[in-house]
């Protein structure tokens, strides 16, 4: 009897024994998920390596870094459709061009140029931002473009924020890229800095229509600072 139960316990135990995972396997999956992620980083490190900014100066690192991260994302996801990024870094003096439009095709930079911020977001420099109805701030985070209309200010695009309680209320705040004439060298030295907006990322009279015809039609948009990290991790995650 002893002998016919034996062989019987040495079967159960080896067969939970090959049932139960190793500890080996979250490692491994762990592993996995790195490399991937190196993967992208050596990537995008690779696209910042070959831009072609032409006379043009490249976009910071840090900026640009974030951007194409979300572009590949929501690219992958179907909510931006053409191979255009627009990078706005508020980290920068707004006596600097500090956007970039980029065709991610050809790995191009199209434009650099001067961009306004709201005028509660900062004097010279942005510090703060919101997505309120008349805050007169500007929003940060990933938008994607949307359609050309003839407004106040000319020729102008409609953007859809694409962070709920980040910059969402865009569209409903009129938040929107146009031109306008405290955008421009003259206007700095006369004032010291460049002007500013109601919360809209204004450009200069003699390129808006150029920017705005090339990155309408959901393209990316992403305004940087620092102060958004935890939100643009949230989207990326």
């Amino acid at each position: 009897m002893i002998y016919r139960i034996f062989p019987v316990l040495l079967f159960a135990v080896f067969a939970f024994t090959s049932a139960t995972p190793t500890k080996t396997e979250k490692p491994v999956k762990k592993t996995i998920a790195a490399n991937e992620k190196s993967a992208v980083e050596m990537k995008i490190e690779n696209v910042y390596g070959t831009l072609n900014a032409g006379k043009f100066a490249l976009p910071t690192k840090q900026s640009f870094y974030k951007a194409l991260e979300g572009f590949y994302k929501l690219k992958s996801q179907g909510v931006v459709a053409k191979d255009i990024l627009t990078v706005i870094d508020f980290t920068m003096s707004s006596n600097t061009k500090r956007l970039w439009v980029i065709d991610l095709a050809t790995n191009t930079v199209l434009f650099n140029s001067l961009c306004a911020h709201g005028r509660n977001t900062g004097d010279e420099f942005a510090t703060k931002f919101s997505n309120k109805s008349e805050s007169y701030m500007s929003s940060l985070g990933f938008y994607a473009t949307g359609e050309i209309y003839n407004g106040k200010h000319g020729q102008s695009l409609k953007l859809d924020g694409l962070q709920a309680g980040v910059n969402d209320k865009a569209r409903a705040r009129g938040v929107v890229m146009h031109a306008a004439d405290y955008v421009s060298e003259s206007f700095i030295a006369a004032h010291r800095r460049l002007g500013r907006s109601q919360g809209c990322p204004a450009l200069p009279n003699e390129l808006t229509k150029e920017i705005i015809g090339t990155i309408k039609g959901k393209s990316l948009l992403f305004i940087y600072h620092p102060s958004g990290e935890k939100n643009f991790s949230k989207l990326l995650s």
